[in-house]
């Protein structure tokens, strides 16, 4: 048997209780425990394998500490040659996603921030092939497109290299370029998955004053989590965070100062679209953070964790390149939504965040008959007059 790190000692204090996916409240956290080899365990709750998909980060979920939220889709090889025609490459392209999102590509854009966990050693050579890949102007260092800094605001030392986040980042480096090609990109790498580390990179990442800072992680609701909301509070500043690749609700998407992307499955083309929800998607009710009064009519009597979403689904995921993962991926989780819709807010100008988007609520695709529901939020941009 393995024990899933949460002892007593761990959780007491400001940290507080746990709240467990599928529990009927928070409670005490002793020592959560699941059977030994078994895939993506929530600690407590009926842990489930992505069919067909692999989690970048395991899911040993501790108080105060975030995984990654990027699902490889394993029934696809990796394509390692770097000259592989776009056409050839499985996958949603950066045109399926500004077709589907209505977005406006080609404007100026400004700097959209990414914040993770460990270093990529290979960042931006990665994004250089993806980049170069599907005819998007290059973005480096040395233009001043791309900047990459640790979360004391220095380029290097960075941390330790981490396998699940080089994917993640490589993930959001790229769907920020997918959606927004004119965009600079900046890219601030906490020390660790911790939530005092991630934290003060988004509050790095503010300081130097991005339209969108991005946050594809996710940890277990725990009773001290409002300490840490002032990290994701920035006026001017919209902050999109991942909702979880677990059903359940998660933190920092209960946040009220966050717009929580959640995940749909994508299906079709231009002109033929379809998107329904993804089963995976983390979603639900806070059991700790207040409503906002802007989140009316949501079936929940504290902040329901998903606002807006987009695709997420690894078996209709989209187009990535890692090379320390193989070449070209085919992935998802709620990963790919947070960057999209960071993006999407960065191509708006004029950033409003959540509360702007539930009293414009024209302005997204429905993705639930009902219009909104704990999966899909509002629904997937139409556009970004909703942002």
């Amino acid at each position: 048997m393995l024990s899933v790190v949460c002892g007593l000692a761990a959780c007491a204090g400001r940290h507080g209780t746990l709240v467990p996916a599928g529990s009927s409240g928070p409670i005490e956290a002793a020592s959560y425990v699941v059977p030994a080899g078994t895939p993506h365990a929530l600690p407590g709750g009926t842990p489930h394998a992505l069919p067909g998909a692999t989690l970048g980060c395991d899911l040993t979920f501790e108080v105060d500490r975030a995984n990654c939220t990027i699902a490889i889709n394993t029934t696809i090889p990796p394509i390692k040659s770097i000259t592989t025609p776009a056409d050839d490459l499985p996958g949603y392209h950066p045109g399926d996603l500004q077709n589907r999102y209505a977005l406006p590509s080609r404007s100026s854009g400004g700097t959209v921030a990414i914040v993770d966990a460990y270093d990529d050693p290979t960042a931006e050579a990665d994004l250089a092939i993806y980049r170069q890949t599907f005819g998007l102007s290059a973005c480096t260092t040395q233009n001043g497109c791309f900047r990459k800094i640790n979360q004391l605001g220095q380029t290097g030392p960075y941390p330790a290299a981490n396998a699940g986040w080089d994917e993640e980042i490589s993930m959001d480096l790229d769907m920020v370029s997918a959606v927004c090609p004119n965009c600079k990109i900046l890219l601030v790498e906490a020390n660790s998955a911790t939530f005092d580390d991630l934290g003060a990179a988004v509050d790095r990442a503010a300081s130097l004053h991005p339209l969108a800072i991005s946050n594809s992680y996710y940890g277990p609701e725990w009773s001290g989590e409002t300490h840490y909301d002032a990290h994701y509070r920035h006026a001017g500043i919209a902050i999109t965070v991942s909702s979880g690749d677990q059903v359940s609700s998660f933190y920092p998407a209960a946040s009220p100062y966050v717009t929580a992307i959640g995940g749909t499955t994508l299906s079709g083309g231009s002109g033929a679209w379809t998107e329904s929800a993804w089963q995976y998607g983390g979603q639900g009710c806070s059991w700790y953070e207040s409503k906002p009064v802007w989140q009316s009519n949501t079936g929940c009597t504290k902040r329901s964790t998903v606002d807006v979403s987009a695709v997420a689904d690894p078996q209709t995921g989209v187009t990535m390149y890692d090379s320390a993962a193989g070449g070209f991926l085919v992935a998802g989780g709620t990963s790919v939504g947070a960057p999209i819709v960071a993006a999407a807010y960065a191509l708006s100008g004029n950033p409003q965040g959540p509360a702007y988007s539930y009293s414009h609520r024209s302005f997204f695709h429905d993705v639930s008959p009902a219009g909104y529901d704990l999966a899909t939020g509002l629904g997937s941009p139409n556009g970004v007059r909703g942002l």
